[in-house]
C-alpha cells in the first residue's frame, strides 16, 4: 500500500469535513468527485450550486454527497462577520469590510467556517496563491497557541527507497518564511518532525540543517544562521537527532556523508530537511518533484490553530486528493491536542 493510500485509510473513520472552496477549477472538483468516491472525508464546496452543477455537468464530474454552501445564502454570515470584525478590529476591520471579504473571497470565508465549527480545514491554491491562502489562515483563524512560527512543509514521495525514509521526506520552509531567522528556523524544525510523525508516521525523523557548507566548508550569513539554529536546538533538548549545517548530499548520501560530515547521527540518513530561506526550498523542492517525477504535497501550512492547507498552482486533481487527506490528519491531530 502506498503512503498515501495508508494516509486514506488511516482518516477515513473519522469522516473529517473538508472544504474545497475554488470551485471555479476543474481540477478541484474532479478532486472532489475523487474524494467522495473514495469516501476517506466528507466535502464542502463553496458558491451558487447551479453554477457548480453546470460546471460538473459540462466536466462529466460526480459531485453526488457534496455540500455546497454559498456565501450570499450563509445563514450565520452576520455572526461570521462580527467574528472577523472582532479580530482584526485593531487593524481597522469593520463588519462592513469583513462582510465585502467574506463574499468575495471564498478561501477566506471557508476559514471562517472552520472558525465557526462548520468544517475541520480548508485546502485551497490551485488556483489562489500561497500568499492569500496564508493570510485567510493567520487572519482568520491565527496562530495555534504556544506557537510563534507558522511555515510550510512538503511531504516529498520518491522512488528513490534508498533516501529518507523508504524514499519519503519532509521539508521545510517552502512558502511562509522568505529569510528565517535562526530561531525560526529551529522551530521549523520542530514542526516538520510533528509532522513527519503525525502525518507520515516516521518512527525515527532525522533532520538535517541543509546548507552550502558542510561541518565548517564554507562561510557566510546563511551558514551562520544555520549553525545558530543547530546550537538553539540543542538547548531545546529535543527529543529527535538532529544535525548541521550539511549539505544535500552530505544529507542524503551515506558515502557521501562518511567522508564529509563523518561521526553525524544524522548525516546520510537524514529524512527532514530544512531549507535555510525560502528560494532554496522553492527550488529544491520543485526540481526534485520535476526531475525525479516525485508526488509533492503542498505546501502545507503548519502552526495554525485549525488546517488551512496550500496547494501549489501546478497541483493536479490527484494531488489535491491526497492534501485532503493530509488535512484530516492535521484535524485529527487537533482533536488530540484539545483533549489535552
Amino acid at each position: 500500500m502506498s503512503f498515501t493510500d495508508d494516509l486514506k485509510a488511516r482518516v477515513s473513520k473519522a469522516q473529517k469535513k473538508i472544504i474545497l472552496p475554488e470551485t471555479e477549477s476543474r481540477r478541484v472538483l474532479k478532486a472532489a468527485e475523487r474524494v467522495l468516491a473514495n469516501g476517506f472525508a466528507r466535502v464542502v464546496l463553496i458558491g451558487d450550486l447551479k453554477e457548480i452543477k453546470k460546471s460538473a455537468s459540462n466536466f462529466q464530474i460526480d459531485l453526488t454527497g457534496a455540500e455546497v454552501i454559498n456565501p450570499a445564502m450563509y445563514h450565520r454570515m452576520d455572526e461570521l462577520c462580527e467574528y472577523f470584525a472582532q479580530r482584526r478590529a485593531k487593524k481597522g476591520m469593520t463588519v462592513e469590510k469583513a462582510r465585502e471579504i467574506l463574499l468575495t473571497n471564498k478561501t477566506f470565508f471557508a476559514a471562517g467556517l472552520v472558525a465557526l465549527g462548520e468544517a475541520d480545514g480548508v485546502v485551497s491554491g490551485a488556483v489562489t496563491t500561497s500568499a492569500d491562502v496564508i493570510r485567510a489562515g493567520l487572519q482568520v483563524i491565527g496562530p495555534r497557541p504556544g506557537n510563534k512560527t507558522v511555515s510550510s512543509a512538503f511531504i516529498l514521495i520518491t522512488n528513490t527507497p534508498q533516501y529518507g525514509d523508504e524514499g519519503v521526506l519532509v521539508v521545510g520552509d517552502c512558502g511562509v518564511i522568505p529569510y528565517p531567522t535562526a530561531e525560526q528556523l529551529a522551530d521549523v524544525a520542530c514542526i516538520c518532525v510533528e509532522r513527519a510523525r503525525k502525518t507520515v508516521q516516521m518512527r525515527e525523523p532525522k533532520v538535517a540543517f541543509l546548507s552550502y557548507s558542510t561541518k565548517g566548508s564554507g562561510s557566510g550569513e546563511t551558514v551562520d544562521t544555520v549553525r545558530e539554529a543547530v546550537e538553539i536546538l540543542k538547548q531545546r533538548n529535543v527529543d529527535f537527532k538532529f544535525d548541521g549545517e550539511l549539505q544535500a548530499d552530505a544529507a542524503l548520501v551515506p558515502e557521501v556523508a562518511e567522508r564529509k560530515a563523518p561521526g553525524s547521527a544524522v548525516a546520510g540518513q537524514a529524512n527532514v530537511l530544512i531549507f535555510p530561506n525560502l528560494d532554496a526550498a522553492n527550488i529544491g523542492y520543485k526540481l526534485v518533484q520535476r526531475f525525479a517525477n516525485a508526488t509533492a504535497l503542498g505546501p502545507l501550512v503548519q502552526g495554525l490553530a485549525k488546517p488551512i492547507l496550500d496547494l501549489s498552482r501546478g497541483c493536479s486533481s490527484s494531488d489535491i486528493a491526497d492534501v485532503v487527506a493530509v488535512c484530516c490528519s492535521d484535524a485529527i491531530g487537533n482533536d488530540f491536542k484539545a483533549r489535552e
